[in-house]
């Protein structure tokens, strides 16, 4: 008999937005074939006499209440006795990040985690997506000032972005060489990412879900009045839309790839059908949204494909 325990290593739940929270959705879905959540944020991830064990507590999650988690016990586990691992906290793709990955491949041969711990550590969101940039805009992978200088030369509006960034954060839109504000910059996330800046992104981008290798379904999310960041925590809104004959395509090779990568869930996004570079893989979101605005689960898809 397998033990019916699901673990997930996120970020602590009362930070989390119910609303819209991808791990609380598929939680909640498991929750009711008889599963028992147990819950652990990263820093609290050992291995004690060569077992890998977790601090943390079970847990009941109920959109219906306005608290909408319980926590029923605190507890130590030693999470090779789960049937599944959930990775889903946020980056930044850190050395602590790093880290829990070495430390979950102790057990990966012994509990089925998702995402496999080797292979998010293997494939760096941003710079993955370097293998597919003839369907990307014009981007380049630097920390070098000249570079970046004739990349703004050449394109006038560039899109910066952290390459282990998350959530639309510390990204800024430049049309002009500010060597200021690009020397802190690289001082602070090292290379970085330039991205020559598409203008219909203000009619939003579109995110599609791989689940098991296969096309689940996709959202567009449109950025609010007079930003041009399309995350939800950054307010902007989603609305369903159909996947053109391009993005489709692009679709299902990146899909075929993360299959043999060994990803299972899988968030990838699309500008004015070029796909604009996250390859989300530590922790995507979106699948909450998704089923607000289409009604589709695929919250069950996801438990369906891996058998639970």
């Amino acid at each position: 008999m397998t033990s019916k325990i699901i673990a997930i290593q996120g970020n602590d739940p009362s930070k989390l937005n119910p609303k819209t929270d991808t791990s609380v959705f598929l939680a909640n879905e498991i929750q009711s074939k008889k599963y028992k959540i147990f819950y652990y944020s990263p820093k609290n991830l050992s291995i004690i006499n060569s077992k890998v064990i977790a601090k943390g507590f079970f847990i009941k999650f109920n959109y219906k209440n306005k608290k909408f988690f319980k926590i029923l016990k605190k507890q130590t586990l030693d999470l090779a006795k789960c049937k599944f691992i959930l990775i889903r906290q946020d980056p930044p793709f850190n050395l602590e990040y790093i880290s829990t990955t070495y430390i979950l491949d102790r057990i990966k041969s012994k509990v089925k985690i998702i995402n496999n711990p080797t292979s998010i550590r293997n494939i760096s969101e941003k710079l993955y997506s370097a293998k597919y940039q003839r369907f990307m805009p014009s981007t380049i992978f630097t920390r070098d000032l000249n570079e970046i200088k004739s990349f703004i030369k050449k394109y006038k509006k560039i899109i910066l972005k952290p390459i282990h960034g998350f959530s639309g954060n510390d990204i800024h839109l430049l049309n002009k060489f500010d060597v200021k504000l690009l020397n802190r910059f690289i001082k602070k996330h090292d290379h970085i990412m330039c991205q020559k800046f598409l203008p219909k992104i203000s009619k939003g981008d579109k995110r599609v879900f791989i689940i098991n290798g296969k096309i689940c379904g996709a959202i567009s999310r449109v950025p609010k009045k007079g930003s041009f960041l399309s995350n939800m925590s950054k307010g902007a809104k989603p609305i369903n839309i159909k996947l053109t004959n391009i993005e489709n395509k692009i679709s299902k090779l990146v899909a075929k790839d993360l299959k043999k990568e060994n990803i299972f869930f899988a968030g990838i996004d699309f500008i004015d059908q070029k796909l604009n570079g996250d390859i989300n893989v530590t922790s995507p979101t979106g699948l909450k949204s998704f089923f607000d605005i289409s009604g589709k689960n695929l919250a069950k898809t996801f438990w369906k494909e891996l058998k639970a």
